[in-house]
């Protein structure tokens, strides 16, 4: 064979398979999604090949599509699929869609930990956000046995969360879910805020009860030290007349008592319910938290101003801060004024 004719099938053959790289690399290598961005898709247990096909077509090329489906035909991905949610960007072809579903290569999601009142609320975002069941995760929280392996009780289990964003993979399960909130818990709870609740004489449980009540006494984070330390006061003193220790007759504690958040007025009436939330017949912090309070919340706890007030009323201007007294006479003339106020306007 000539020089040249050899040449000639060298440059062919050459173009050839240049062309067929080309084509496998637009079939299985080229962009999957129609869609500008990156799109997800959330495949759960209930998924079957059928369904997730469902699901990509929705965002896939017809091309990609029948490359996907071409992958799957040759491997055994049909009967292990893996739970998730995915990713699809714009530059991911057909191959490496297939490679992160078949190897389960999902993308976390940021969880936000809401400062919420109840466990149905947090069960509620919870479940918002993951694969988790709702009531399958109050249920958990309501536990016993449940809460006591993490080292809480039903009522103090609401102290491991620590309301932040975190990143979880979907999918996770409820003790997966538990395990990243202890595992930050202990990372919050660093030597620093460690050392100043134990120059308080409080547990890290105590803290956060009483930041509970600070953030349902204020919204103002300004106030919040100022008002942890009126309540940190109640709960040191001890005189003739409190031996045991001044009740801390934190309103909050009543609505959460009769499960009224809805209240504006706390009333005589409601301060004989028998409940270890009520703060006007128990001495010392409740059980456990009234809420999931706030990081701000629990800083103003263990950085409180150290002032001598031991009473607190809403201002009369409703700016949502308070006056302070050193005496329950001139607590008694400030509650007037606010009472006055409710009053005026029509505040029941």
């Amino acid at each position: 064979m000539k020089p040249s004719t050899c040449k000639k099938y060298i440059i062919g053959a050459s173009v050839c398979l240049l062309v067929i790289l080309g084509l496998v690399y637009f079939y299985f290598f080229a962009g999957m999604s129609s869609k500008k961005g990156t799109s997800y898709i959330y495949i759960d247990q209930d998924d079957n090949i059928d369904s997730v096909y469902a699901k990509l077509d929705t965002i896939a090329t017809s091309r990609s599509m029948h490359a996907f489906k071409t992958l799957v035909r040759h491997s055994k991905y049909a009967d292990h699929i893996r739970t998730g949610r995915y990713a699809i960007k714009n530059d991911m072809g057909a191959f490496i869609t297939f490679r992160h579903l078949k190897n389960g290569m999902q993308d976390p999601v940021s969880l936000t930990i809401p400062s919420v009142r109840t466990k149905g609320d947090l069960a509620a975002a919870v479940a918002k956000k993951t694969i988790i069941d709702e009531e399958e995760l109050y249920d958990s929280l309501a536990d016993e046995s449940f809460c006591e392996k993490y080292g809480y009780d039903t009522a103090t289990i609401v102290c491991l969360f620590i309301p932040n964003t975190y990143e979880i993979y979907w999918n996770a399960s409820i003790s997966k879910f538990m395990d990243l909130m202890k595992k930050e818990s202990k990372k919050f709870w660093d030597f620093n805020r460690t050392e100043k609740a134990k120059a308080m004489q409080l547990t890290p449980n105590e803290v956060i009860t009483l930041a509970s009540i600070v953030d349902e006494e204020t919204a103002n984070d300004a106030e919040k030290p100022m008002v942890a330390g009126m309540y940190y006061n109640r709960l040191k003193l001890r005189n003739a007349e409190y031996p045991n220790g001044m009740p801390l007759q934190a309103d909050p504690t009543i609505k959460f008592a009769w499960k009224r958040f809805e209240l504006k007025r706390i009333y005589n009436n409601l301060l004989s319910i028998n409940s270890p939330y009520n703060t006007y017949k128990n001495t010392g912090l409740p059980p456990g938290p009234i809420r999931i309070p706030t990081v701000a919340g629990i800083d103003a706890v263990l950085n409180h101003i150290k002032h001598d007030y031991l009473y607190m009323c809403a201002k009369e201007d409703f700016s949502g801060t308070h006056n302070f007294a050193r005496t329950y006479q001139e607590h008694l003339k400030n509650a007037e004024k606010y009472s006055k106020a409710l009053n005026e306007r029509g505040i029941k």
